[in-house]
C-alpha cells in the first residue's frame, strides 16, 4: 500500500510542477478570498484516486476536493493533492502532495512528495520514518530559543485574528526564529526531518496533517493538541515538536489563550 502511495504521489507531483504558476481556472472555496483551488488540484486527486481505485477498489477515500465522507472499508486513504496551493499559483516551489493511509481509525501510513526538490518522504507505523528511502530523525534541539519554529494562518485568520496573531508574536519572541513556508504537509515532514523543531496550527484539516503527523511521531516526535493531550487527524488544533520543547511550546500557547478567557 505504502508503494501504491508513492507511485501516485510522485506522478501527481510531476503534474504539479509542470503547470506550477501557469494554472487557468482558480476559484474560492467555501465563500473566503484566501482559500484557493485549481483545475490542477482536481486533476491531480484524479491521478491519485484513480492509481488507488485500480489496486483497492473497496477502500474509503477521505480528499480535499472530492471529499467522501461515508465509511464501509477499515482502510480510508486521505488525500491532500496539492496542499500549498496559493505558492502554487504564484510559481512558488513550496508545495507537495499528501497521502495517508487510515486503518480501523489510526494511520498506518503516510507519503508527503515535494517535485521541486524530489523529495520523498515516507512513513510506515512502526518502522521509522524516511527521505528518499534514508531514515530520519527529530532534531535534539532542547530549548526554547534554540529552535527553529514554523506555523500556517488558517484561511478564517480575517475571522478570528487575535489569538492566532498572540501565539505567532509571543513563539517569535521566544525562539530562535519563525518560519511560515505556507504547506503544513511540507512543515510537518520538515519537523521529521529535524529541519524545524516545533510546529503548531489552530485550523486544519485531516489531509493537511495526515501523512506528516505519521512521520512525526515515527522520526521521534510528539504530536497532541494544544493542552499536550493525545490527538488525531480529525481535530483541528495541531502541535507537533521534537519532544523536547514541547512542554515549552504549551507553556508559549497557555499564554496566548489565557489573555482570551
Amino acid at each position: 500500500m505504502l508503494e501504491t502511495a508513492i507511485e501516485a504521489a510522485r506522478e501527481a507531483g510531476a503534474l504539479l510542477k509542470l503547470h506550477s504558476g501557469k494554472a487557468r481556472s482558480i476559484e474560492r472555496k467555501g465563500g473566503q478570498e484566501t482559500n484557493l483551488v485549481t483545475e490542477i488540484d482536481r486533476r491531480s486527486e484524479e491521478i491519485i484516486i484513480d492509481r488507488i481505485r485500480r489496486k483497492y477498489p473497496h477502500h474509503d477515500v477521505l480528499a480535499e476536493e472530492s471529499g467522501g465522507k461515508e465509511r464501509h472499508s477499515d482502510y480510508c486513504w486521505i488525500i491532500d493533492p496539492l496542499d500549498g496551493t496559493t505558492n502554487f499559483t504564484h510559481g512558488l516551489p513550496i508545495f507537495c502532495v499528501s497521502i495517508g493511509l487510515e486503518h480501523n481509525g489510526e494511520i498506518v501510513a503516510g507519503v508527503v512528495f515535494d517535485p521541486n526538490h524530489d523529495e520523498l518522504f515516507t512513513a510506515e507505523k512502526g518502522k521509522g520514518a524516511s527521505l528518499n528511502r534514508k531514515r530520519i530523525r527529530v532534531s535534539t534541539a532542547d530549548r526554547l530559543i534554540n529552535s527553529l519554529l514554523v506555523t500556517g494562518f488558517p484561511y478564517s485568520l480575517r475571522e478570528e485574528p487575535d489569538e492566532i496573531i498572540r501565539h505567532f508574536n509571543n513563539f517569535l519572541l521566544e525562539s530562535q526564529a519563525l518560519r511560515r513556508l505556507g504547506s503544513a504537509a511540507l512543515d510537518l515532514a520538515y519537523v521529521a526531518a529535524g529541519r524545524f523543531d516545533g510546529f503548531w496550527e489552530s485550523n486544519l484539516n485531516p489531509w493537511d496533517m495526515a501523512a506528516g503527523v505519521l512521520m512525526v511521531q515515527e522520526a521521534g516526535g510528539k504530536f497532541t493538541d494544544f493542552e499536550g493531550n493525545p490527538s488525531t487527524v480529525y481535530k483541528k488544533a495541531i502541535l507537533t515538536s521534537n519532544g523536547l520543547i514541547h512542554e515549552q511550546m504549551m507553556e508559549v500557547l497557555r499564554r496566548g489563550q489565557s489573555v482570551k478567557k
